[in-house]
């Protein structure tokens, strides 16, 4: 995937973010490790590894969100991108 591509998918899950951020049905903390990393999709001087981590992080919590335990299909997807996480923060 180019860098356009993935500054493009990480401002549409981003847009995801701030709907379920506008629920309250969900804890505030969910996306806490997404803002503490400080990568927005407007942050082009970023690198791309950077930004894949982000994209990877918020994933995982937008999957967090969405599950009702671990076994459910968003369960999987969040253990999954929580792997892809751990992966792509190894390679910054």
């Amino acid at each position: 995937m180019h860098k356009d591509e993935l500054l493009e998918l990480h401002e549409q899950m981003v847009l995801i973010m701030e709907y379920f951020e506008e629920q309250n049905d969900i804890p505030d903390e969910i996306f806490e490790q997404y803002h503490g990393l400080n990568v927005d999709p407007s942050d082009v001087h970023k690198s791309k590894s950077e930004h894949k981590h982000a994209v990877f992080v918020l994933g995982n919590a937008l999957a967090s969100a969405m599950s009702e335990d671990e076994f459910s299909s968003a369960g999987r997807i969040q253990k999954r991108m929580e792997e892809l996480a751990d992966d792509a923060e190894s390679k910054i």
